[in-house]
């Protein structure tokens, strides 16, 4: 008989178990492929989250999942969570105890083992092709089996809300079927996602009515309504306690609950302590490096979490929150490992700069003419196309700008140039020669790149290195391009921003130009010298400020 790797005390009743399936659910998201590496690297992330289980994949189902929970236990320590093998009931007409499925299930050697069944009476009979007696014989002999050999059982009752309008007795008997089996929680599927929190709080509230006394009942919803986040505490508003969900909101169709919202609004708002004290300070950290290995980009707007969840950009806003933070966000943003930003824009009125140089550590509290003029300066450029809402780099040059009068300058650019050619035979090369003076000497140098702007960075790096051995430590991670005025053609204005990285930080700069190659050098140079900045190099030079856009 296998046995698990390791154990933990039940908890009781009165907590609220946490219970991430990423790693499952999450990965049935359209276009999101995880490797056995991804999976350990994700699951490492979840228990520093201080979620109570980790739901790892479908041994048996695929030999990737079957890998993973074989490496997970030498190669996955876990200090808060536990492993959970997820799988299905017995087949209909056979037994748990030859079912080979089943057999997988306790080869995974996880603590615990969740099972999905059949609650909806329609899926009986025309998925599983069998009678309601036999699904409910399959429920307790598989719960059964896996109880008498050591698991501690979660069932998924999949399909439940639509199932119990439909034969709200036999989704009922699920429940009582699976908890006398031994079954530690029941969680109520919302699988097709459109139930309403009204709805499912009626439906937790009377199932556990109906069910044996100290029946632990739980929730899985997805986001097809919206109501993914919302279901979920509703749910625990009506009694369930323990929750399902996916950082950042992954899985099929419009994905799953938003596990680090629902864990958050449960802290935050319902004063429940679902997760360590020192947890959910790391969220946003978390919920961005899941992001990076997932490579589905952070979606800005999340709440808790995102970039922009608790960035401001009125004036209006700015002023009050000068004055209280709270004034305009609905909790302390450090809570969740996020912080404040302040978006400098044409909306922007002066105490939106002074809070934003504060946050770029420029202290212009009391200076009315630079603040007045720093204004203007972003309201002029914004209406030539320029932004700065997410070029923060290039707006701490600007602010230097028109404080000191002149721009930060670690180089004079003398001219530059890039080119493409095509030649028979051959796919198009791109070449680019800077000529600069830095350090008492003029630099030249070439570059080759796969396009114009990649020659020119490579040119920029190669003529500059050797006076500021530095930048060979920054690294472009991103290059974006908007077209400002799509119905001039080929003519129209172009805003690039580029993302930089020393390793440790990343700054965003921007160039707005005719054309894009120009655009992309402004950029380059700004994000050279903001890393040279931030590198701690004194300026040994400054240009005058630029002139206002035509």
């Amino acid at each position: 008989m296998s046995t698990p790797s390791t154990t933990r005390t039940t908890a009781t009743t009165t907590d609220v178990q946490v219970y991430d399936t990423t790693l499952r659910d999450g990965a049935q998201q359209e276009g999101l492929n995880l490797s056995v590496a991804d999976k350990l690297a994700i699951a490492a992330r979840l228990d520093e989250l201080g979620v109570g289980f980790i739901e790892g994949g479908w041994p048996g189902a695929n030999p990737r999942d079957t890998e993973f929970f074989a490496r997970a236990r030498t190669e996955l320590p876990l200090r808060h969570a536990v492993l959970a093998a997820f799988g299905a009931t017995r087949r209909a007409g056979g037994s748990a105890a030859t079912d080979p499925q089943v057999q997988a299930l306790l080869d995974a050697q996880t603590p615990v083992v969740t099972i999905v069944a059949k609650s909806h009476v329609g899926h009986v009979k025309l998925a599983l092709r069998t009678t309601e007696e036999e699904n409910l014989a399959m429920v307790r002999d598989t719960v059964e089996h896996l109880v008498a050999h050591g698991r501690r059982v979660f069932l998924d009752a999949e399909h439940y809300f639509d199932g119990y309008e439909l034969d709200r007795d036999h989704a009922l008997a699920v429940v009582r079927t699976a908890v006398e089996a031994g079954a530690e929680a029941v969680v109520l599927c919302d699988t097709n996602g459109g139930r309403l929190p009204h709805e499912v709080e009626e439906v937790v509230a009377a199932t556990l009515a109906a069910s044996p006394e100290g029946t632990r009942v739980g929730m899985h919803a997805h986001n097809d309504s919206g109501c993914a986040v919302a279901n979920s505490l509703a749910a625990v508003r009506a009694g369930a306690t323990h929750v399902q969900g996916c950082v950042n909101g992954y899985g099929e169709r419009t994905g799953n609950a938003d596990l680090v919202v629902v864990v958050a609004d449960l802290v935050l708002k319902l004063g429940r302590q679902v997760v360590p004290a020192e947890c959910l300070g790391e969220a946003t950290r978390i919920a961005h490096a899941v992001a990076e290995i997932t490579n589905v980009a952070m979606y800005a707007r999340s709440p808790y979490v995102g970039a922009s969840a608790f960035a401001h950009k009125a004036g209006l806003h700015a002023s009050a929150i000068r004055v209280d933070p709270d004034l305009y966000q609905h909790t302390d943003p450090t809570a969740v490992g996020n912080d404040m930003r302040m978006l400098v824009s044409d909306m922007a009125g002066r105490a939106s700069i002074e809070l934003k140089g504060r946050e770029l550590g420029h202290d212009l509290a009391g200076d009315q003419d630079v603040l007045s003029r720093t204004v203007a300066r972003v309201k002029e450029l914004e209406l030539a196309g320029w932004t700065f809402e997410a070029a923060d780099a290039s707006f701490d040059l600007l602010l230097r700008e028109v404080r000191e009068g002149a721009r930060p300058s670690y180089f004079e650019v003398e001219s530059w140039r890039a080119f493409i050619e095509h030649g028979k035979g051959t796919g198009p090369t791109s070449e680019a020669t800077v000529k600069l003076r830095a350090g008492g000497q003029r630099l030249v140098a070439t570059g080759e790149g796969n396009g114009p702007v990649n020659a020119l960075d490579a040119a920029l790096r190669q003529a500059l290195i050797p006076v500021y051995p530095q930048i060979a430590g920054l690294d472009l991670t991103d290059f974006r391009v908007r077209i400002l005025d799509a119905d001039a053609g080929t003519d129209a204005t172009t805003r690039v921003l580029i993302d930089t990285t020393d390793g440790r930080a990343t700054w965003t700069t921007v160039g707005v130009a005719p054309n894009l190659v120009e655009a992309s050098w402004q950029a380059l140079v700004d994000g050279i010298t903001y890393g040279l900045l931030k590198a701690g190099l004194p300026v040994p030079s400054a240009v005058p400020a630029a002139p206002s856009p035509a």
